[in-house]
Formats: C-alpha cells, structure tokens, sequence
C-alpha cells in the first residue's frame, strides 16, 4: 500500500527534511519517520506466542514472511485495549529487522524540516525511560515521534547493543583521538560513549543533535592542528534540529572540515540510505546496533588517518 508511494516523495540528500506519517492511537497523533515504513496492512489473525512480552500480540505470515506484531496500543497505554476491525498493521524496517506495529487509523504523510522537530522536556520524554524522541509541528498539528528501536529494544533487549561485542575486542591500549558523537537518544548516547571508552577510545563527547555537533566544529574553524580538536564524527541520521545527512554534507562540503571521517551509524541502513549517504561523501556507514563492527571501522579509519 505504501511502497509505490513511496517512490514519489523520497527526499533528496541532505536537505534537512523528513517525511512523517502520522497515526493515531485513542486519537492521539504519533509519528513515524517514513524512511521506516514498508508498507501499511489492514490486520490480519495473529497466532499467540507463549512467554511473549505483554506488548508482543504475536506473528502473522503475509507472504511468506513471518512477522512479530506489537500492539503498539497496549504498549503505550500500559493496558489492553480493544481491537478494532478498522485498526491498521504499520510494516516497519529498520536496525535489519521487519516489525508489525498495531496502530488505530494512519492519518497521513507530512514533509518537514528536522528544525520543526523539538526535544520533549523530560516531564513529557520520561528521560531516560521515554520514547518520545521529539514534537514535530505537522501543519496545525503537534505530533509525537517514537522511538521505535527502543520500543523494541525494550520488549526484546537482545537487539540492542551488546558490551559483550566490546569484550570480544580483547585488550584495548588507550587512545585519545577526539572523537565527536551526534546521537539524540539519551540511552543510546550513554550506551555508545561507554562502548568506546571501554574499547580504549576516551576522549569521546557526544551532542544531542547534529545542529550542536556543527556549533562544536564551527568553534575549531581555523585551528593551527584541528586533529587536536576533532579526528572523527559518528553520526545518526534521525535527530531534531539537524539530521544526520544535513550534517555529513555540510562537513564534507566545508574546505577546512571535509578530511574528517565521517561514519552513519544509524537504524535507518537500507540501499536507500547507503546511496545517499555515499552521494554526501560519508566514509563509512552501517546499522545499529553493531558497536562491535563501530570500534573496529574507527580503528581503520584512525588508523589510516595516522599513516596518511
């Protein structure tokens, strides 16, 4: 239902925009960044699995596929809901896994700047613990954006990332190559700069969005040795204010800052993706949640760098 749609409104690179659907749940309107989304499916039975989370509805095969469905719903409201004959499967992909999210009517498919998307205070994110990652203004309409990959890394832990990745690494000597990180979720940015200092890497600082990371860079514009001050930027893709694709272009089109490597690590790795971040001239690009993979593509590109 939504593939062929697609094809009309994909965003061109690097332009700071995204295309939000936005569904509603007991008529409160939440959003999903279209670059997620497969397709849209009317329900279909769903068989029981046992020792499931509350939240896991079950599987369903639509063509061949077996598919989890979360009830999105039950989810967010902490309480079974009814099920409705007009409620709609939203078939999402994203860190290499397709999910089905139950969700009651989809709205409709607004195109925005990342700039009309701000962080919710903690007494509506739940810090921590939230899954908001942002209030988009979608013409008259403020929208609740998910985060769906700690919606599912909650009901299923073992998709997250893993320190055990790290400790596979073996003994790491310490290094102090700055290194800058644009990463909007609170979890994941503690989880990400824990992995790369307990892989040696110490001296990482992290930024909320990619607006604040460029404001960092823009403070080392005409530094005597910039390597002192930055020898690589990890960026993700979806974060208010500026998106990752915005960011990789401007430091890959900026005379003083385009010799930084620039790695993607992102949920949001599909061919799609990877075309456009190649086209913005990022070096390395790959999906979350393989931090094991990350530390190693940093030693590469650091190591290169030292030899260059």
């Amino acid at each position: 239902m939504l593939e062929e749609d697609k094809r009309g409104i994909l965003l061109e690179s690097g332009t700071n925009e995204i295309e939000v659907m936005e569904f509603t749940i007991r008529d409160n309107l939440y959003g999903i960044n279209v670059a997620k989304v497969k397709e849209i499916m009317m329900t279909s039975p769903v068989k029981h699995v046992p020792h499931a989370h509350p939240a896991v509805e079950g599987i369903f095969k639509p063509r061949d596929t077996v598919l989890t469905v979360v009830d999105l719903p039950r989810y967010l409201l902490n309480e079974d809901c009814e099920k409705g004959p007009k409620d709609l499967f939203i078939i999402t992909n994203f860190n290499k896994m397709n999910i089905a999210f139950r969700v009651h009517t989809v709205v409709g498919i607004s195109r925005i700047s990342w700039q009309d998307i701000h962080k919710p205070d903690k007494t509506v994110s739940g810090g921590d613990s939230g899954v908001a990652t942002g209030i988009a203004q979608c013409g008259k309409d403020l929208v609740t954006i998910l985060d769906f990959e700690k919606i599912v890394a909650e009901i299923a832990p073992q998709t997250g990332i893993q320190m055990s990745e790290i400790d596979k690494l073996g003994h790491r000597e310490i290094r102090e190559d700055p290194i800058l990180v644009a990463e909007d979720s609170i979890l994941l940015s503690k989880m990400i700069s824990d992995a790369l200092n307990k892989s040696g890497y110490i001296n990482v600082s992290m930024f909320p969005d990619g607006q604040e990371l460029w404001n960092r860079l823009q403070s080392f514009r005409d530094v005597e040795n910039l390597d002192e001050h930055v020898s690589l930027v990890i960026t993700d893709i979806e974060m208010p204010q500026m998106d990752g694709h915005r960011l990789t272009k401007l430091i890959k089109d900026d005379r003083q800052f385009r010799d930084i490597p620039v790695i993607i690590f992102s949920s949001l790795i599909t061919e799609e993706m990877r075309r456009k971040g190649k086209e913005l001239g990022a070096n390395e690009q790959m999906s979350k949640p393989e931090i094991g993979r990350l530390v190693e593509v940093i030693d590469h590109l650091l190591g290169a760098r030292r030899e260059a």
